[in-house]
């Protein structure tokens, strides 16, 4: 694992899961328009399940990207602090994707090395299935999602500044889904 700085942008999801995407989409949207400071680490961390822990370890603040369940129409933008996070109830893990974040948090408590801030910048998904592309509500919403982390750093006195030549974020599992549709349409 690469050495994290203090402040740290994390990007959950599955890239193979349609919508589960959308934290793996937000950092290549981050990393494509935006440099930032000394100080702040912007990760895809796919999906780490019970392997979160480290990432959050001896953080100052934790941005998270990922989706969220809500009562809300697809590509809905919702924030959650801290006291929401920590208040939750640890849930029966169904899959080896299921973040432990409740549990993580906990464990770090225990040690003394959890994060001063955790914010999640969460998006409520259309489909979350095999898929490599993003609903249209969910693709919609990446931008919403990149703006509020970097409204949240400039916040923190840590504004990213715009790339001089910063360009459309282009995934590599979309590159490769698009290669595989060439390939099978030349065939």
């Amino acid at each position: 694992m690469e050495m994290l700085e203090p402040v740290r942008v994390l990007g959950l999801g599955n890239v193979l899961m349609g919508d589960d995407a959308l934290g793996p989409w937000v950092v290549e949207a981050l990393l494509a328009g935006w440099e930032f400071p000394e100080g702040v680490s912007v990760v895809d961390v796919g999906t780490p399940g019970l392997d979160l822990t480290p990432f959050l370890a001896d953080a100052d603040t934790v941005l998270l990207v990922d989706t969220v369940k809500a009562a809300a129409p697809p590509g809905t933008l919702l924030v959650y602090g801290r006291r929401e996070l920590a208040g939750r109830s640890p849930l029966p893990r169904v899959s080896p994707h299921d973040p432990g974040l409740t549990e993580a948090l906990f464990t770090l408590e225990l040690a003394g090395a959890a994060p001063r801030d955790i914010v999640l910048v969460g998006v409520v998904p259309e489909r979350v299935e095999k898929a490599v592309r993003l609903s249209p509500p969910v693709r919609a919403a990446v931008d919403a999602a990149a703006g509020e982390v970097v409204r949240r750093l400039s916040q923190m006195g840590l504004p990213p500044r715009p790339r001089a030549l910063a360009t459309p974020p282009t995934p590599w599992w979309e590159r490769a889904a698009d290669f595989r549709i060439e390939l099978s349409v030349r065939a």
